[in-house]
């Protein structure tokens, strides 16, 4: 995998060509990997970002600052960014961990500071074998901001402005409608445009006003709520693991999940959320005893020994739909990436991943096709080339979401039925066996696709069983036994 993809390409004939020009169509984290992905091969790519700027003078929030801007998805809810993820986005742009690190970021080594109840039972913490980067959403937002504009000198914003329409036929598109601030439209022109637009995407209405069918789509619901709320870590959060409760469908009743993420700044972002007819609710008075109620008390117990610093935020934006662009003739010159393509439920923590390594397979692409971005069939090989990562987190996704009570848009299927049984049975398996537990994290890491869990070893470990006795509590590092050995705050606090 490069990370110095090669210049661009002269172009032939003429004295004096059009500009090869980039329009990106959203300016969150899909957006800005997507702009990395093809800046090496532009002349300019411009971002169109529904916010207003910065004010001048404001903090650099590579630096940690806490502010979000109002179109970054998930802004003030846990989110994991796998290793499978975050090598991609340093692929993309060298030097952005680091930067996240230098800006109070934690490197969590998996499983070896992973505290997880599986619905198998407690996983062990093996020694590492991958890494997550816990942060807040909006630090890793900035960091990637940051790089990439240090790293590309021809990438530029557009604030203030919405996309409207494409500019083209169906055979190609050569641009898109934008309306900016003041009520003014303009058309953009580009070879290459770019929906990164998010859950909202109206890459479907622009796409029929071309003349174009809709693309075949699936959705599965499961009716998710996510409640997070902000608190001071009682210890310092480096070296603090990530500690998760996930659901275990075979019980009956509404799945309920929790999870506390060590960020910067010392603080936690602890986020739990619950499935159709289990939902948190939006008040502080019910966050701590919703915790209570999962498989342990142990999220409960340690954020009662924590001081809040945040109202509970609440979303109800999980349901898992995927377009399959990849699958149906789109005019030359458009592709779709990120949640606008594939939106999964966040419980997983794959989005950003799952874009990051959509627009490495993009810049891919591109390298393959010599740099020619604006030769007729390059979005479409990247379509196909991005959908790939998005397919192996879909199956991960589509496969925990489909068997909690309630769930909509799709009825499981026998092959589900029987994936679902085999799955249940490694990861039974992986409390006890580290070939098993390597596996589930490659795949949950996004390393590698689900065909991992076919290989030979990994099957043989999931036909002899876990191999060591069932733990019969959550494996404590000493950093967390001493916290709850503490009493807990006083009640009031925590309203």
């Amino acid at each position: 995998m490069s990370t110095n993809p090669p210049p661009v390409p002269p172009r032939r004939g003429g004295s004096a060509p059009a500009p090869r020009t980039v329009l990106v169509l959203g300016a969150g984290p899909a957006g800005l990997l997507a702009a990395a992905a093809l800046a090496p091969y532009a002349d300019e790519v411009l971002l169109v970002e529904q916010d207003a700027p910065e004010p001048a003078g404001a903090p650099d929030p590579a630096g940690g600052t806490r502010a979000a801007r109002r179109g970054l998805p998930q802004a003030q809810h846990a989110h994991m960014l796998w290793s499978g993820g975050a090598d991609a986005i340093e692929a993309l742009l060298p030097g952005t961990t680091a930067a996240w690190l230098g800006a109070g970021a934690n490197r969590v080594p998996v499983p070896a500071a992973m505290v997880a109840l599986s619905p198998g039972g407690w996983y062990r913490l093996w020694p590492e074998s991958h890494y997550l980067i816990a942060a807040s959403r909006p630090l890793l937002d900035a960091g990637v901001r940051s790089r990439l504009l240090a790293a590309h000198p021809n990438v530029r914003f557009l604030y203030g402005a919405q996309p409207t329409a494409l500019v083209g036929s169906a055979a190609r598109v050569h641009g898109a409608r934008i309306r900016h601030a003041d009520g003014t439209h303009t058309e953009v022109p580009a070879c290459v445009v770019v929906d990164a637009t998010g859950r909202g995407s109206r890459a479907s209405h622009w796409l029929a006003a071309l003349g174009l069918p809709p693309a075949a789509s699936e959705t599965i619901d499961p009716g998710v709520a996510y409640a997070t709320r902000r608190y001071r870590a009682p210890a310092p959060t480096k070296g603090w693991p990530v500690v998760t409760i996930q659901a275990d469908a075979r019980l009956g009743g509404p799945g309920r999940f929790g999870t506390v993420l060590p960020v910067e700044n010392d603080e936690w972002l602890v986020s739990v959320c619950g499935s159709r007819g289990g939902n948190p609710t939006a008040r502080n008075a019910d966050f701590e005893p919703f915790a209570r109620g999962l498989r342990s008390p142990l999220v409960a117990d340690l954020i009662a020994r924590a001081e809040p610093l945040s109202d509970v935020v609440l979303t109800r934006s999980t349901t898992n739909r995927r377009f399959r662009y990849e699958k149906m003739r789109l005019p030359a010159g458009f592709l779709v990436l990120g949640d606008a393509a594939c939106a999964l439920n966040p419980v997983y923590g794959h989005g950003l991943s799952v874009a990051a390594q959509g627009a490495l397979a993009v810049r891919d692409t591109a390298a393959k096709a010599a740099g020619r971005i604006d030769s007729p069939g390059f979005t479409r090989r990247a379509q196909r080339a991005l959908a790939r990562p998005a397919a192996a987190a879909w199956l991960l996704a589509s496969g925990g979401d489909l068997h909690l009570p309630g769930c909509t848009g799709k009825s499981p299927t026998a092959l589900d039925g029987l994936a679902q049984r085999y799955i249940n049975r490694l990861i039974h398996t992986a409390t006890g066996n580290h070939t098993a537990t390597t596996a589930l994290t490659e795949v949950m890491t996004l390393r590698s696709g689900a065909g991992t869990l076919l290989g030979p070893r990994v099957v043989w470990a999931a036909v002899t069983g876990p191999g060591q006795p069932r733990l019969s509590g959550p494996p404590l590092p000493p950093a967390v036994a001493e916290v709850l050995a503490r009493d807990p705050l006083p009640e009031i606090r925590h309203h």
